[in-house]
């Protein structure tokens, strides 16, 4: 009853995912490997026998240490992962607070505006407006 229950409960987490992916509320990057585990958790719903024949090869007497092990080391990947992607995200958001600095900066040359005293004065009305 419970390798039922638990093929169901993959199969049906897999769809909700297909489709948030189908409706972009979850990038396709991320949501096959969401995909992926809800179908690694059906099929062994349906076939549990697998995993223990596995855990018994790898020479582990309780099949579900193997599975708290290999979960374990999923996320502390999937964490990894969003880290360095975390990393990524401040590293390009740097340089396009860079890129907007120089553009201004061009833009105020082109209209012939002082730097110094356009910054004073900018700083001065950004600060007014919002007190």
């Amino acid at each position: 009853m419970v390798a039922i229950i638990t093929s169901i409960i993959g199969f049906i987490t897999a769809i909700i995912i297909l489709i948030l992916i189908r409706k972009d509320h979850l990038h396709v990057r991320f949501g096959l490997l969401w995909v992926a585990a809800a179908i690694a958790f059906a099929l062994l719903g349906l076939f549990p026998a697998l995993f223990d024949s596995f855990a018994k090869f790898m020479g582990i007497a309780r099949p579900p240490i193997l599975a708290l092990t290999i979960a374990v080391v999923v996320l502390v990947l999937k964490i990894l992962v969003m880290d360095l992607e975390r990393s990524r995200n401040v590293i390009r958001m740097q340089r396009l607070v860079q890129r907007i600095g120089l553009l201004e900066s061009d833009l105020r040359e082109m209209q012939g505006k002082p730097r110094e005293a356009d910054q004073d004065s900018d700083h001065g009305e950004l600060d007014e407006k919002r007190y």
